[in-house]
């Protein structure tokens, strides 16, 4: 449905900007299609309305002119429409070409690289290459799950979705009614921020974890969608960027780099293994599963109990 809104919407701009004479309701019945499988005449002017109302809000200049005859019509003149000139400098062009470089691997890639086309056009010389300070590194967000797309385009439209979902300590999924907020990357995860509607609260889910399809339900959202900073804040901590505890686990010599650069005291044992001190915060006990017998919690009680049942779950399949 908001596809084919977005069509006649972009179908009644085109013809009021590509006239030189306004154009009566009758007229652009006739030259659009969705306009012409309306019922009634009465189904088509609510909808005629509703998108020229639509169109207005965007941004969109539509005049309305009465001929001699007295009969109405509407035209949006391209003076009247026209943006102003685009003008980037070598930063704000490097900063754009980066961000189109990202979505390589998403179905956006061609979207992207024909806006960075456009962007070339309007500003960037053409002796001015965008990734030519980074050339040595090539960033790039991997999208590689399934739920990614249907996931983006229910948070911009803020439509409600039902996935399964496995939790990393359950054998198996369960459903979730999600009102989606935004998309978040982490540590090279995907995660969606969103209202849980079955708990009351807000969660973050990884998206490695939903199984199955996403499914688009009707209805609007039933609480205010916080800014996208604090949207932000709340995927950082859920994906265990906050810390306000310690945790003191054990871990082999040769093992476990990333977890020692975290460390914040480390004391050499003499069996082969370190004792390290490391922030606690939520998500930890995920991370600490990935490095399966070269880590063993010795405390807090808690986190030791939450990575069993995370390697329980995993050893049940």
């Amino acid at each position: 449905m908001a596809i084919a809104k977005a069509e006649r919407l972009m179908n009644l701009a085109l013809c009021l900007l590509g006239t030189r004479r306004p154009l009566s309701k009758r007229e652009l019945r006739e030259s659009i299609e969705a306009y012409l499988e309306a019922g009634s005449d009465d189904s088509f002017n609510r909808m005629f309305e509703r998108d020229k109302d639509d169109l207005r809000e965007l941004g969109l200049v539509i005049e309305t002119v009465e001929n001699l005859d007295g009969e109405v019509g509407y035209l949006a003149r391209r003076d009247s429409n026209r943006l102003p000139p685009i003008t980037l400098d070598a930063e704000e062009a490097a900063a754009l070409g980066l961000a189109a470089k990202v979505w390589q691997q998403a179905r956006l890639a061609g979207a992207a690289s024909g806006a960075l086309q456009k962007l070339r056009a309007a500003g960037l010389p053409e002796d001015v290459d965008p990734y030519g300070a980074h050339g040595a590194l090539e960033p790039r967000i991997p999208v590689h799950e399934a739920a990614f797309e249907p996931l983006m385009l229910a948070c911009r439209d803020r439509r409600p979705v039902v996935f399964d979902y496995r939790k990393a300590n359950a054998a198996q999924p369960g459903q979730r009614h999600v009102e989606p907020w935004a998309l978040e990357c982490w540590r090279g995860h995907w995660y969606l921020a969103g209202w849980d509607r079955d708990r009351g609260a807000e969660r973050v889910f990884r998206l490695s974890r939903i199984t199955g399809k996403v499914r688009s339900r009707s209805g609007r959202f039933t609480v205010p969608v916080p800014d996208v900073v604090t949207v932000r804040e709340t995927v950082a901590s859920w994906a265990g960027e906050t810390a306000d505890r310690s945790a003191r686990i054990r871990l082999r010599s040769d093992a476990g780099y990333p977890l020692r650069a975290k460390a914040t005291a480390v004391r050499e044992l003499d069996d082969g293994w370190d004792e390290l001190e490391i922030p606690y915060g939520h998500g930890l006990d995920a991370w600490l599963v990935e490095f399966g017998p070269d880590v063993v919690v010795l405390e807090p009680a808690e986190l030791r109990a939450d990575v069993v049942d995370r390697l329980r779950a995993v050893a049940k399949g």
